[in-house]
């Protein structure tokens, strides 16, 4: 299925020397720390950062145009392995109108205590440059991230105007410390959302195809090997692969559509996790050249614009 990763054979000497000049500019402000960068004009952006006539800077070049059809501006997200996280709460913060139902239910806070009473090998799970903590804590450590996240889509939720949600939305993506918590909050509940459907599995139920796919891997054939060596890995050594961004989408209902340049022409440019979401999820746009970076696009162009 489409959904496996696939080696990126598009990588030449151009593309790998960007890379290795990139954490420079990402975090080279000495202002406080924008984790999601001003917007620029995307078609600009694109001229900057694909100078050459390869033939991956052609196909780039021609994905951004196919882009700039639907939106006018991009909004670059600083690249840490949290960026897939990054992009897709900015923007779902960004447009919310309502609380999602799953943050207003009561059980919400009680979840971390319930997984850790039920499920001992979750006391491995890592926190950002916390580690080792005794079990008591963890478990209000995480608390404290859910209320946290479940205060903040309230908030924002609640500012009525565009324009002063979009400026909360930058105020709380750059405070470092409230931007991670939000991350170990929605890390946590991916997992729960894992243990679930592979429970749900387990007992013959109907589960998305992707759940199959989550638990195919040789490094996460169960919700403990999925925690240990994806989830916590998230921020630290590694961004979300294509399987766990269905995960993402499933655990915040919500569509996230990505816009992957790289695919440019062929029936994967603009793929939907999860591939048939129920209606009524609210859809967030996101933009990577690689699978591996993701960034914002922004600013619909008028006429089309539903």
């Amino acid at each position: 299925p489409a959904e496996h990763i696939e080696e990126d054979m598009y990588r030449d000497a151009e593309e790998i020397e960007r890379e290795k000049v990139l954490p420079v500019c990402e975090t080279g402000s000495s202002e406080n720390k924008l984790s999601v960068a001003p917007e620029m004009d995307i078609i600009e952006y694109c001229r900057k950062e694909w100078r050459g006539n390869t033939p991956v800077a052609k196909r780039m070049k021609k994905g951004y145009e196919a882009v700039s059809q639907k939106f006018t501006s991009i909004r670059r997200v600083r690249g840490d392995n949290y960026c897939a996280l990054r992009a897709t709460l900015f923007q779902a913060l960004s447009q919310a109108s309502e609380l999602p139902h799953w943050l207003k239910s009561e059980d919400l806070i009680l979840l971390p205590e319930k997984l850790l009473s039920k499920y001992d090998w979750i006391k491995q799970w890592q926190l950002r440059q916390k580690l080792g903590r005794k079990m008591g804590e963890l478990s209000d450590e995480i608390k404290d991230y859910l209320i946290l996240l479940k205060k903040k889509w309230e908030t924002m939720s609640e500012i009525k105007s565009l324009v002063e949600r979009q400026a909360a939305c930058d105020e709380l993506f750059t405070n470092e410390e409230e931007e991670y918590s939000l991350y170990e909050a929605v890390k946590f509940l991916m997992l729960n959302t894992a243990i679930e459907l592979y429970d749900e599995d387990k007992k013959g139920k109907k589960v998305p195809v992707f759940s199959w796919l989550l638990f195919a891997r040789d490094t996460s054939s169960n919700p403990s090997q999925l925690m240990n060596n994806h989830l916590n890995q998230i921020g630290h050594t590694g961004g979300l692969e294509q399987v766990e961004m269905f995960l993402l989408a499933y655990t915040l209902q919500y569509s996230i559509r990505v816009y992957r340049l790289y695919k440019y022409s062929t029936d994967e440019f603009i793929t939907l996790y999860p591939n048939d979401p129920e209606e009524d999820w609210p859809v967030v746009t996101l933009i990577t050249e690689d699978d591996r970076h993701y960034n914002i696009p922004v600013r619909m162009c008028e006429e089309t614009s539903l």
